[in-house]
């Protein structure tokens, strides 16, 4: 490759690593510690938080008000200008020439409208900041924290379900540990990585979720959230209850929060709601659906299950493909049920309702009011099947770092101190080289950070240790073709033929010792524990960076240092050229 292509090439990885790099230098940098709290509850939390500030907000400038009308407007709510001069815009007025509060509430048609803007906009700063926080290198339980759940077996449910006696002894452990494969199957799909599970005593599981404080999100990969079942929807009651209900919804739930089933639905009938997601990604009741409580299909004849996008509406949307039983099963009823509803049910809410106008069979699509997020964790757990026994929640909490802030510091000023004396060790015993492999280097350390970024990797210490031994190994790349150049230049070479026959004999060298690195990585990714995994995964990935760096990169830079007549040259050592 001619020396421009390969110029091109390494500013494009570096543009690629900028633009993988931004959302968590923008994340740890320029997002304030109480944007980062608030974003990391719920959206339940985020709504409460958002409206909150929203009521705050119309009280402070009403009182700003009535004490002077010609007060200037607080600098925390200088956005509002922007939406005052929409409505100002839409109503053909001209914006005043110098902004007070009076001129401010002045154009906003109602108080409503006003507690709307403060409320968008915390909403919007929040909701972006969550969905930021998801896309950023995560810092694992010791570093940062995480969640901490004690899961119980539920012997009670699976006495019901399998007719039997209570578990107990050898026979708990195995299906707790088939859980424990199940729960680690369905975390890694769902992109949390390196998690912690194992036994606790002789019937609970303990699980640690590094990086992660969202309690819906941890809970919906490790209580199974996603269960669907297919059920017959009664139209005419269904309208019935809309009538009774929906025009006054306080008759329709108990103080639990539980739908009341009224006295004329008969047994074997239940009510559930029909939800869509609001701006926040909260579910809102929109009307209620009587369904047969026989279910006619569930979860347990999927033998596949993945996330697409519905051809005609382009929603989320979740694919599976039955099994013959299951095929049979769902062309009978569709088969003879041709002009009634089906309603998709998951955990007890109803998601989508369709008309059936065709026998289905085999391959089944669901769509309705699923976002991408749900679409996704509903295949996830689809796909790993339902837990060989129950488990219950005994305690959720999130926990600390186990390190403490202070020692994180000084975990980092070591990393930051020894990657300096690389450095400089480099400079005083190669000179003027060894400032092209401390280039090469850097470009090391940005693509790897870069790439676990993208990944949306938990660092965790392992992982630490796993990029600082990456960076020296890099180093010893370079160590390796610098003594070469120095043979071949003691043996009479010209400086451009030393550096060019260096970089292609110590080629396979760099080669070997590096591929049998990332073999053996590879092997403890696949079989390692959790935390060798996190070890295993970061030196991979440096290696393959590391090669790119130290064979491409320090070549180019020496070609533009070393020209083939011999009037430039690099200084391989303080003393001689």
């Amino acid at each position: 490759m001619k020396k421009t292509g390969r110029v091109l090439l390494v500013l494009l990885v570096l543009a690629v690593a900028a633009l993988l790099l931004y959302p968590t230098i923008k994340w740890y940098c320029f997002v304030p510690d109480s944007t980062k709290d608030a974003a990391a509850g719920s959206n339940e939390n985020i709504r409460d938080y958002a409206r909150g500030q929203a009521s705050r907000g119309v009280r402070t400038l009403t009182s700003l008000l009535q004490n002077d009308r010609n007060s200037a407007i607080p600098e925390e709510y200088d956005y509002l200008i922007s939406a005052a001069e929409n409505h100002l815009k839409e109503e053909g007025k001209e914006k005043p020439s110098e902004w007070t509060v009076y001129e401010l509430l002045s154009s906003f048609p109602t108080e409503s409208s006003l507690f709307e803007a403060i409320e968008s906009h915390y909403r919007d700063e929040l909701l972006e900041a969550k969905r930021l926080s998801g896309n950023v290198l995560q810092l694992g339980l010791d570093l940062r924290g995480g969640m901490s759940v004690v899961l119980e077996a539920d012997t009670a449910s699976y006495v019901e379900t399998h007719d039997g006696e209570v578990p107990s002894g050898s026979e708990l452990t195995a299906l707790l540990e088939s859980d424990i494969e199940i729960l680690t199957s369905r975390i890694d799909q769902f992109g949390v990585t390196e998690p912690d599970i194992r036994l606790q005593g002789t019937d609970q599981i303990l699980v640690e979720v590094p990086g992660e404080t969202d309690p819906e999100r941890v809970d919906s990969f490790l209580m199974g959230r996603g269960s669907l079942t297919f059920n017959r929807v009664d139209s005419r009651l269904t309208e019935r209850v809309n009538r009774d209900y929906l025009s006054n919804l306080s008759r329709a739930f108990d103080e639990n929060g539980v739908i009341i089933k009224p006295d004329y639905i008969p047994a074997g009938y239940d009510v559930a709601g029909y939800y869509l997601e609001d701006e926040y990604g909260i579910d809102e009741l929109q009307q209620f659906v009587v369904i047969d409580s026989t279910e006619v299909l569930d979860g347990a004849h999927l033998t596949s299950a993945r996330m697409e996008r519905d051809s005609r509406t382009g929603r989320p949307a979740v694919n599976f493909h039955l099994d013959s039983e299951g095929s049979d099963i769902f062309y009978d009823f569709t088969s003879s049920h041709i002009g009634e509803q089906l309603a998709v049910v998951m955990d007890g809410r109803v998601k989508s309702v369709a008309t059936i106008n065709d026998a289905i069979s085999g391959d089944v699509q669901l769509s309705g009011s699923f976002t991408e997020e749900e679409a996704q964790s509903l295949a996830v757990v689809l796909r790993t099947s339902s837990l060989p026994i129950s488990l219950t929640v005994v305690s959720e909490q999130g926990v600390g770092a186990t390190l403490g802030d202070d020692s994180v510091n000084v975990a980092v000023k070591a990393i930051a101190l020894g990657f300096i004396l690389v450095i400089l060790s480099m400079v005083i015993y190669y000179g003027p080289a060894g400032i092209i492999a401390d280039i090469a280097l850097l470009m090391n350390l940005i693509m790897m950070v870069a790439v676990l970024s993208a990944l949306h990797f938990t660092l965790t210490l392992s992982s630490i240790a796993g990029l600082v031994l990456t960076l020296g190994m890099a180093i010893d790349a370079n160590v390796i073709i610098y003594e070469r150049i120095k043979e071949e230049l003691s043996g009479g070479m010209t400086p451009y033929e030393a550096v060019k026959a260096g970089f292609g004999r110590a080629f396979w060298t760099i080669m070997d010792s590096n591929v049998t690195t990332i073999i053996a990585a590879v092997i403890l990714s696949v079989f390692g524990s959790s935390t060798v995994k996190g070890f295993a995964n970061t030196l991979a990935i440096g290696v393959v960076c590391s090669l790119f760096t130290s064979l491409f990169v320090s070549h180019l830079i020496f070609d533009f240092f070393v020209s083939e007549d011999g009037k430039r040259s690099v200084w391989l050592s303080w003393r001689r050229r």
